[in-house]
């Protein structure tokens, strides 16, 4: 499937170029079309989903033909289709239904994980933990059961025949630090080590804490970039903030990331060596559990 938030990304910025073509302000587009100066503000910001019949009306206001307008057509007719995040609404968290989208239509995702074990791959229990930590800072924007449904959904993509590939630099600090149960971190390190030893296309890198990094500084936030199959649809960053998400798009911004992560890459250890460190870990939480029962 491809991705529709990939898909209204590029819509938005074809509209923009269309009406800047015409010499038109977003206000004198407004009037053409009937439409409020707020409304066209957000379809160039991909912000909302498009309505096929307003952008019909929008092509023929700025007198887009032939192949051109087939093309756009079918472009916003990608970009209005729905996933199955959006059955869940805001109950699963609006920041994880963008990156449920992202995912159903990526080639590649790479990811830096400063705070926590990619969401991606979290078992049951370790979500359940993560929700109480979630709820000693005030009240939850989402539903915790909706929440959970919707990552086991998001796995099971990832881990699907057609799923993209995926790699992980798991901050070390990250993986001591984590306020959870030992027995629930123990078990979660348990699903990394299984899920990656079965599949190829899946890669854990931990990055040691006296790591050097080559040629910069450790980045302030987690963040991950992300591929797509249509050369078209350009790469995208995603930076994890305390209260957003922000999504980058301008190549250079991009390209800033990817450099980022490939030096964070180099600095982490092999495939190999990250998942014995990971079993140690697991090894040392258990033998912890066992000593204080």
């Amino acid at each position: 499937m491809t991705s529709p938030y990939v898909r209204r990304r590029r819509l938005a910025a074809e509209l923009r170029k269309l009406r800047e073509e015409r010499d038109l302000t977003t206000g004198e587009l407004a009037r053409l079309v009937y439409q409020s100066r707020p409304k066209i503000s957000k379809l160039e910001n991909a912000q909302i989903r498009p309505d096929l019949a307003e952008i019909v009306t929008i092509l023929k206001a700025l007198e887009v033909t032939g192949p051109r307008y087939d093309r756009l057509f079918e472009l916003a007719h990608a970009a209005a289709r729905k996933g199955w995040w959006d059955r869940y609404g805001n109950a699963m968290g609006p920041r994880q239904r963008l990156y449920a989208d992202l995912e159903s239509g990526a080639e590649s995702i790479r990811s830096y994980n400063q705070t926590a074990f990619p969401a991606v791959l979290q078992i049951p229990e370790f979500i359940d933990a993560m929700v109480e930590l979630d709820e000693h800072q005030g009240s939850l924007d989402y539903s915790p059961e909706r929440m959970a449904d919707a990552r086991t959904r998001r796995q099971q993509h990832l881990l699907s025949p057609d799923g993209p590939t995926y790699e992980a630099v798991l901050d070390e600090s990250m993986i001591h630090r984590l306020a959870v149960p030992p027995a629930v971190k123990a078990a979660q390190l348990r699903h990394l080590i299984k899920v990656v030893s079965a599949e190829e296309r899946i890669i854990m890198r931990v990055l040691p804490s006296d790591a050097p990094i080559p040629g910069g500084f450790l980045p302030k936030a987690s963040f991950s970039l992300y591929t797509f199959p249509e050369p078209a649809d350009p790469a995208m960053a995603v930076v994890d903030t305390v209260t957003t998400d922000v999504v980058l798009t301008q190549r250079r911004e991009v390209a800033r990331y990817t450099e980022m992560y490939d030096r964070l890459r180099k600095a982490a250890l092999s495939p190999t060596d990250s998942l014995a460190f990971l079993d140690r870990v697991a090894n040392r939480l258990i033998n912890q559990t066992e000593s204080d029962t």
